[in-house]
């Protein structure tokens, strides 16, 4: 059972203000900040600091933070395990990315659910960004991501490795056909949305060459893959995207890849969760089964 100090401390990092701090926990200002003062002495760290009006967390007050979270959510899946009777089913809940959820996850799950018939599954689609801040938050026990992490905050396993390609319409005619990245700039690009996983990767791609999106003369964004996938199919632009999310349309030739000379790779798609957590074990075993 965590401190109560330290769950006052935990709320003072989520709100970064000791008011407001105080106003969740219902308990005085002053309260906040004499538990903040015993943590600080106990541990011998200043946790907070001031940049004016602006609080914010020392390197120690970070690393006490990350710390204590974990223990706060592992705490909580501990209480919630121990208190389920032994005939209860095993619940997961975890997150995906859209392109994942929408093109991937299905056969995996069926396969899973097929060899753990009694387990409830609570599955959460969302951008990469929103499903990390889910991880540190411990509403998901762990996420299946497409998109970039900072790799020494979490445990992590590799679900597969798929290639990253160009795309148009089978019916989309161009001036010239393509053969470098520049030669795409006087199209109309269908882009995701900041934070998705599918634009994080377009765009670490494009800087390597020196380029960003807004090198294309068109743009339209969409925070929707499937969406993406139709309007490329009416031939409303040309699109960066995993060849597994248009593989049926590459199949029957209603969607071709643009070859170019400059561009070509793969990229991991991962399962992470929190580091060092007491369930790593469970949720490793689970990720193993579902690869």
């Amino acid at each position: 059972m965590l401190d109560f100090r330290i769950h006052t401390f935990l709320t003072a990092c989520e709100t970064m203000n000791f008011t407001r701090a105080a106003d969740e926990l219902h308990i005085t200002q002053p309260a906040v900040s004499q538990h903040i003062k015993y943590l600080e002495k106990y541990y011998g760290a200043k946790l907070f600091t001031q940049d004016g009006k602006k609080l914010l967390l020392t390197d120690a007050g970070r690393l006490l933070y990350e710390k204590m979270n974990l223990l706060k959510n592992d705490e909580l899946k501990l209480v919630e395990s121990l208190g389920e009777p032994a005939n209860m089913p095993q619940t997961i809940s975890f997150g995906v990315t859209m392109t994942i959820g929408e093109y991937a996850i299905a056969d995996p799950i069926s396969r899973y659910l097929a060899a753990h018939p009694k387990t409830d599954v609570k599955i959460h689609f969302a951008n990469t960004s929103d499903l990390l801040s889910s991880l540190e938050q411990g509403v998901i026990d762990f996420a299946l991501v497409e998109g970039y992490f900072p790799k020494e905050q979490y445990d992590s396993m590799v679900w597969q490795s798929v290639d990253f390609i160009a795309v148009c319409s089978a019916q989309h005619t161009f001036s010239k056909e393509p053969r470098y990245l520049k030669d795409l700039f006087n199209e109309r690009i269908l882009i995701r949305e900041p934070g998705s996983g599918t634009r994080n990767i377009l765009e670490r791609n494009l800087a390597i060459h020196g380029y960003d999106v807004s090198h294309f003369t068109h743009y339209l964004q969409i925070e929707n893959m499937h969406s993406i996938i139709q309007l490329l199919l009416l031939d409303c632009g040309i699109t960066f995207l995993y060849k597994a999310a248009v593989k049926r349309e590459l199949e029957e030739g209603t969607i071709r890849e643009i070859k170019l000379r400059d561009f070509s790779m793969k990229h991991d798609f991962a399962f992470l969760w929190q580091k060092e957590s007491i369930f790593s074990e469970r949720i490793q075993k689970i990720c193993s089964e579902l690869i």
